[in-house]
């Protein structure tokens, strides 16, 4: 069996910032799994068309990697071609393990180490265990009736099956939410009839991408000049947390007010305004952007099926409605997200005295710092419980975790002991101070239900507050925290 010092699991952004940190530590003892055929994560698993980051380029990458980005929102092939790129720059393809999906890890309480079961590729074992499969890995698709018996082709947007011709089909797609409107705008103009299924509307606002002229993109490669850019993009998203926290007057002077009138311009039917206007606060689900989605919806081959003209069931042929209206398909899209918070770590985790992870969020998933359990030594969870952001970049919150965990890691080696877990009180202190905070925010006292909040009704997902307070307390080590042995 093979021992590594540290094993990575996943190579996104979260295991790329782990393997990095790593190497600078002095560590190049460390493997990293991943179960798909091919390393990078996210941006190179999600090929649906018009598959997008909503985040300027500049924030949304490593803060030690910079790229010559060609437009503000980088699309999909461009981010894969920067992951790839920070793989191969700095050898990390040499230190992945492909096809490796684990099934089980277990502490092992003799060796003080992580034993870690795979599928097909054996067994490893590690001293310290890095999670990093991220939230938005583990597709989830609603059980609807006859779900099994369509006839036709059917796959989930992290799925994309570039094989099928779209052209002349009728197409459903079941979700309105973030991928939903990347996809619709991308195919509608290809399909023969577009059936959009719309359980709740979202929020849209303008999307305002642009391309990067040459002059630009030349000044960009001016190390001074791209941190500075960086600076500026940061502290301007920073401000909206005071909307979704501190003044929800504001969030609607400002964002509501900017939606409304987006929606005004681009949707000239009242009627179909009013099945596109949410009932909830702005913000309280994830806000879209985008200035092509509203008209894709209007396009004369787009058919919307509100809440009210839902899903009965799915036939062999197609749909049938709530209204009884049957909906004959070619080809179903599941756009219906991921199972983000209850699912954030989809494999058993066996830690000390028999205790698994799931037991510990049996009520709901917590962690300190969203990266720590007690009763788990020496295991780290990247973009865990409360570390999504929704105004900011998610890479700045994973390097934030990193930094913690890079100074837990550290503590063990150079003061000769063999393991490091966080104390229960520690993490509930910190989960009851997330969990207090949260209720100032309009993820919780918005009026909705979102993919934000696990079945318990806790808000799993966002950090409540400014991500430079999540880096202070993260790169802020408290050995009182702690305890080594």
């Amino acid at each position: 069996m093979q021992t590594y010092t540290a094993i990575i699991i996943g190579s996104g952004f979260g295991g790329m910032t782990a393997a990095l940190k790593l190497k600078q530590l002095g560590i190049t003892d460390f493997l990293i799994l991943e179960r798909r055929p091919f390393a990078g994560g996210t941006w190179c698993q999600n090929t649906y068309p018009g598959a997008a980051v909503d985040v300027p380029s500049t924030l949304y990458s490593l803060s030690t990697e910079h790229f010559p980005w060609k437009q503000k929102l980088a699309d999909q092939s461009e981010l894969h071609v920067y992951t790839q790129q920070v793989m191969t720059k700095h050898h990390l393809h040499a230190k992945t393990q492909l096809g490796a999906t684990v099934s089980k890890v277990q502490w092992q309480e003799t060796d003080q180490c992580w034993q870690v079961e795979t599928e097909t590729c054996g067994s490893f074992r590690a001293r310290f265990l890095i999670n990093a499969s991220g939230p938005l890995s583990h597709a989830k698709i609603p059980d609807f009736p006859g779900r099994n018996t369509f006839k036709g082709k059917a796959f989930h947007t992290n799925e994309w099956d570039h094989s099928y011709d779209l052209r002349g089909k009728r197409v459903a797609v079941i979700g309105s939410g973030a991928s939903a409107a990347q996809v619709i705008p991308a195919i509608v103009d290809q399909v023969k009839q577009l059936h959009v299924f719309q359980r709740t509307p979202h929020w849209v606002m303008p999307r305002h991408d642009k391309t990067y002229s040459s002059l630009e993109r030349w000044l960009m490669s001016f190390p001074s000049i791209y941190k500075l850019v960086r600076a500026t993009v940061y502290w301007k998203l920073e401000t909206r947390v005071i909307g979704f926290k501190y003044s929800k007057t504001l969030l609607n002077l400002v964002a509501r007010r900017k939606a409304l009138a987006h929606l005004h311009n681009q949707v000239p039917d009242p009627a179909m305004r009013q099945q596109l206007t949410p009932d909830f606060d702005i913000g309280c689900k994830r806000i879209i952007l985008s200035d092509t989605f509203y008209p894709a919806l209007t396009s004369p081959r787009t058919t919307l099926h509100p809440q009210s003209d839902g899903i009965a069931e799915i036939t062999p042929t197609g749909i049938r409605t709530k209204l009884g209206k049957q909906v004959d398909l070619d080809l179903i899209v599941y756009a219906t997200g991921y199972d983000a918070t209850d699912g954030v770590v989809s494999y058993p985790i066996i830690g000390k005295g028999g205790c698994t992870v799931g037991d510990l969020w049996r009520e709901f998933p917590r962690a300190y710092l969203g990266t720590t359990l007690p009763g788990f030594p020496n295991l780290f969870v990247m973009t865990g419980p409360n570390t999504g952001i929704g105004h900011t970049s998610a890479i700045f919150v994973i390097e934030a975790q990193m930094e913690y965990a890079a100074r837990c890691i550290q503590r063990v080696l150079k003061q000769g002991k063999q393991s490091i877990e966080v104390l229960p009180e520690a993490e509930n202190s910190y989960t009851a101070m997330i969990h207090r905070e949260m209720e100032k925010t309009v993820w919780k006292s918005g009026g909705c239900r979102s993919w934000y909040q696990s079945k318990s009704g806790h808000v799993i997902a966002m950090f409540p507050g400014f991500s430079f307070t999540y880096w202070r307390m993260a790169t802020s080590f408290k050995p009182t925290h702690h305890r080594l042995q």
